[in-house]
């Protein structure tokens, strides 16, 4: 006779091995300002769009980090400033039983894969609930940022944990 409950169903079986679990995906913090409002409304000037991405990581306790993806969009308009908006948007994941290499690789890659796109419509429904046309974010190449932050490591001599990842540049 096989291993059943005594409800007939099959003993459920342990997991064994490597972990990864969303735990929770939050918005930690917004901002939105529109400075020069509402005379910013009557310019007829190409806007232009600086944007700036950075990542922070937490370790709560042996298996649970937390991992805040943070953009600020300015938008300018000549000399003057249309907008500024902020979005750090959190998660927590679940990792266990991975080597810290391949954690970091998480914690640098598919992380902030995951929160992407909750950070990409807030900031949308943001900037059109603030009286200008809707922006989308362009998709962003985690993978690639994280091998330039593994050659930067390498290069000033550093290992170990995942670093604060910033990166700025013009949308």
């Amino acid at each position: 006779m096989s291993d059943e409950t005594s409800n007939g169903a099959a003993a459920p079986e342990q997991a064994v091995g490597p972990v990864f679990t969303v735990e929770k995906v939050y918005v930690k913090d917004v901002s939105f300002e529109v400075p020069g409002a509402p005379a910013i409304f009557n310019e007829a000037v190409q806007p232009e769009l600086n944007l700036n991405l950075n990542q922070r990581v937490q370790q709560l306790n042996d298996n649970a980090f937390e991992v805040v993806l943070g953009v600020t969009l300015t938008c300018k308009a000549g000399d003057k400033t249309a907008y500024v908006a902020e979005v750090q948007q959190a998660g927590i994941f679940g990792i266990a039983g991975f080597d810290a290499q391949t954690i970091d690789g998480l914690l640098g890659t598919q992380c902030p894969h995951i929160l992407f796109p909750y950070i990409r419509q807030l900031m949308s429904d943001l900037i059109q609930a603030g009286g200008f046309p809707p922006f989308f974010l362009q998709p962003i190449n985690f993978d690639a940022l994280y091998a330039e932050t593994l050659r930067q490591r390498a290069a000033q001599g550093q290992g170990g944990e995942l670093a604060n990842a910033e990166t700025a540049g013009n949308a």
